[in-house]
C-alpha cells in the first residue's frame, strides 16, 4: 500500500533550478500540492469512469483531447521532468526565482491523433501575459474551435484541469456549446478529479519533453524560445503519441489498485 503522505518527485519543470540574478525574492512553489481529504475518493470514481467507458469503447482514451498550460522561463536551467510534492498538509516548499523573469505561457491540447498547435498567451502588444478567463475563452474561440474543424467533432471529448480561469460559467458554457456532454472538467458533465497532473499527459510527458529539448541552444530572447517550442512540438512522432496515450490507461489501472493514491513514481516508458 503507498502512503497518503509521500513525495513524487516523477516529473520535472522549471523554475525548481534557475541560473540566479542579482535580484531576486522568495515565493511559495505551486508545485507543492496538499492532497484534500476527498481526492482519493475523486480520483476513483473518475478512474471507474473512464474504465467503463473503455470497457464499451476499446479506444475511448484516444478520443480524448488532454488540455494544459505551461510557463518557460527564459533565463532558466530546466530539467526534464516536473517535481511534485503529494502531502496531506501543505509541504511550505519555498523556491527562489529571479524577481521579473521573462517567460512565454503556452497551451497545447493533445490527443492520440495528434496536438492542437500551441497557443501563446500575449496582448496586443505582442507580450506575453498571464491567462484569465477573458483570455482563456478568446483563445478557444479564435484558435481551439476553429482547429477542430479538421477533425470529427462528434467523437472527441476534451478535458482541462481545475483552473479558475477554466471553470468560470462563462467558459463552462461556452465548452458545453462545442462539446455537449463530452466535456471532462470542474463544474463540467464528467468531473475532473483535483490534484491529479500524474493523469495528465502534458504533465507525465509533454512539458517535460519540449522542455528538455527547446533549451538546447540556448535562446537569447523569447521569440527565439517561442520558435524553439513550436519546432518540438512539431516534430513530435504519431508513434510517440500513441505511447502517451497508451501509458495513461496504465495509469488508470494503477491508481485503482492503489485506492485512488497519486503516483509515487513515474511508469511511463517510451
Amino acid at each position: 500500500m503507498v502512503p497518503d503522505c509521500m513525495w513524487n518527485t516523477s516529473t520535472i519543470q522549471a523554475p525548481f533550478q534557475l541560473s540566479f540574478h542579482c535580484c531576486c525574492q522568495v515565493i511559495y512553489s505551486h508545485f507543492g500540492l496538499a492532497i484534500h481529504q476527498n481526492d482519493h475518493q475523486a480520483r476513483r470514481r473518475f478512474v471507474e469512469w473512464a474504465q467503463n467507458e473503455i470497457a464499451v469503447v476499446p479506444d475511448f482514451h484516444k478520443r480524448i483531447l488532454f488540455s494544459d498550460e505551461a510557463h518557460f522561463w527564459l533565463n532558466g536551467y530546466v530539467n526534464k521532468q516536473n517535481c511534485r510534492i503529494w502531502s496531506e498538509a501543505n509541504p511550505q516548499l519555498y523556491v527562489e526565482t529571479p524577481l521579473h523573469p521573462e517567460k512565454l505561457t503556452v497551451w497545447c491540447a493533445l490527443w492520440a491523433g495528434g496536438i492542437i498547435r500551441p497557443y501563446f498567451f500575449k496582448n496586443d502588444e505582442g507580450h506575453s501575459v498571464t491567462v484569465n478567463g477573458d483570455r482563456y475563452r478568446a483563445m478557444i474561440t479564435n484558435l481551439f474551435i476553429p482547429e477542430l474543424n479538421n477533425h470529427d467533432i462528434q467523437e472527441l471529448w476534451f478535458q482541462q484541469d481545475g483552473a479558475t480561469c477554466h471553470t468560470a460559467r462563462a467558459t463552462i458554457d461556452l465548452l458545453k456549446d462545442t462539446f455537449g456532454d463530452r466535456l471532462i472538467s470542474r463544474f463540467g458533465p464528467v468531473n475532473w478529479p483535483p490534484r491529479s497532473c500524474d493523469l495528465t499527459p502534458q504533465d507525465y510527458f509533454l512539458w517535460g519533453y519540449v522542455k528538455s529539448l527547446v533549451y538546447a541552444d540556448k535562446p537569447q530572447t523569447l521569440d527565439h524560445l517561442e520558435d524553439n517550442i513550436r519546432r518540438v512540438i512539431v516534430d513530435i512522432r504519431p508513434q510517440m503519441l500513441e505511447k502517451v496515450i497508451e501509458n495513461w490507461t496504465s495509469r488508470l489501472d494503477y491508481i485503482r489498485v492503489i485506492r485512488g493514491s497519486h503516483m509515487p513514481k513515474i511508469i511511463f516508458i517510451m
